[in-house]
């Protein structure tokens, strides 16, 4: 048992319920209690006092490419493609052991920003680059925090009229076996899972119509989630209307990509129309604010879609395109970003709160355990410390998190078990990560051009 106590407590229930110097009681790996002022007469337990913090649910990282730390900072002034057909080349050489540095530096980052749960994107299997799924899933035990880890793909290299080279995508039959071996590897479906696997071929433009297809169907007969790249940039919209005499959310209509079970990167260029559909069909969004910016790809009509009832998730998006590689920052980004868009009520903290939390554990299907502060759920929870000089005088804790610096995580649970305290890492040693990833990016460093 642990309680912690004098806190605020910011539940993002269904209610919005908030304490002010309330308390959350965890029994085991599940909350126990959550409720106003001290836990209840006799609840033992270590004793946890939380006085002048912030306690919410832990962040849901819906969208990130975990070996993408090893290439940050490059072509740090071009386009979407620009920037892809740049990197390619460079993630061809990826091994298993620089994707396993990558993946725990990426992680351990994100934990230290208050992220519980990742759903990483790897979509690169190099030839000879060993099994990269088994890195992934050793940075993940290491680092200690949950996954969902999407087994991406791509069978449409140049020759093809892709943006990949060739050497870098699959068969369209192997990249179905090799998704289909994650699943029975690696997939875990029982309550509480700290593994997941979700079938994600990685995009319109790097993808054939064979390989999408199958994928739903392989999918929807595991009873895994779908995920892809969509609508993220103009290129890709008048890639698709030159190939296919459709807008991107259209084409992934037509191939059996939008429904409940689905949640799509970005939708950056969606029409009002397309964000109706989005809505009724119950597909989810994973915006990505700060790569959006950083590749000048738009701005995500984040206000529409949620008024629309679209599950709309934050992600941090790989480091290659976000090289601070931090979720907590991610709420002050996207409220900046939906308020250049629409104005000054165009997103409240709380609602990007919401976004980063509860809508997030929608979009990955884990809405019953994850997300929120209620008893029976996951104790995946965060300690944020809102008593220092960077939020001194912000009488909201919550507007302290969302516009303010993103607070020191004083404590950090998944499932009851500690990964943060005191704004470090419990679980892994953070400098030898550090050395692991710097190692790991001189390895691919012969390849800048």
């Amino acid at each position: 048992m642990l309680v912690i106590e004098n806190a605020v407590v910011v539940t993002v229930d269904a209610a919005g319920s908030e304490y002010h110097g309330g308390h959350v009681v965890v029994d085991g790996e599940r909350i126990a209690a959550v409720g106003a002022g001290p836990a209840p007469e006799g609840v033992s337990g270590e004793r946890v006092d939380a006085g002048g913090c912030l306690v919410t649910p832990g962040l849901v990282n819906t969208h990130h490419h975990l070996y993408q730390w090893a290439t940050r900072g490059w072509a740090t002034d071009a386009t979407l493609f620009e920037w892809l057909v740049t990197l390619y080349p460079v993630w061809g050489r990826l091994d298993a052991q620089i994707t396993r540095s990558a993946a725990a530096a990426g992680l351990a980052r994100l934990a230290l920003t208050g992220c519980t749960t990742v759903a990483d994107h790897h979509y690169v299997f190099p030839r000879d680059g060993g099994d990269q799924m088994a890195a992934l899933v050793d940075a993940v035990r290491a680092v200690g925090v949950r996954a969902h880890l999407v087994r991406g793909s791509m069978d449409r290299g140049a020759s093809d009229g892709g943006l990949p080279p060739d050497h870098l995508v699959e068969g369209t039959d192997a990249a179905l076996a090799g998704t289909e071996e994650a699943i029975d590897t690696w997939h875990d479906p029982t309550p509480g899972a700290e593994l997941r696997v979700a079938v994600g071929p990685c995009s319109p433009f790097t993808v054939s119509d064979e390989l999408m297809t199958g994928a739903a169907e392989l999918a929807r007969g595991r009873g895994v989630r779908l995920h892809t790249h969509l609508a993220e940039t103009l290129d890709e919209q008048e890639r698709c209307r030159a190939e296919y005499g459709r807008d991107p959310v259209a084409h992934a209509e037509a191939l059996g990509w939008l429904g409940e079970d689905v949640w799509l990167a970005h939708t950056v260029h969606v029409s009002p129309a397309e964000v109706r559909e989005l809505g009724a069909t119950g597909t989810g969004s994973a915006h990505c604010p700060t790569s959006n910016g950083r590749l000048g790809t738009g701005i995500a009509p984040v206000r529409d879609l949620l008024d629309a009832g679209v599950p709309v998730g934050l992600g941090v998006d790989g480091a290659a395109s976000n090289e601070s590689g931090g979720l907590g920052e991610q709420l002050h980004q996207a409220v900046l970003q939906a308020r250049q868009r629409g104005g000054p009520r165009a997103l409240a903290p709380r609602e990007a709160l919401r976004m980063a939390t509860a809508d997030g554990a929608r979009c990955l299907g884990r809405q019953d355990e994850l997300g929120s502060l209620e008893p029976g759920k996951l104790a995946d929870l965060v300690v944020w410390a809102t008593d220092g000089l960077p939020h001194a005088g912000i009488d909201d804790p919550v507007a302290a998190l969302v516009l303010g610096a993103v607070p020191e995580v004083r404590l950090s649970l998944v499932g009851g078990r500690r990964v943060v305290t005191d704004g470090a890492l419990r679980t892994a040693d953070a400098a030898a990560l550090a050395a692991d990833l710097r190692a790991a990016s001189r390895r691919l460093e012969g390849t800048r051009p």
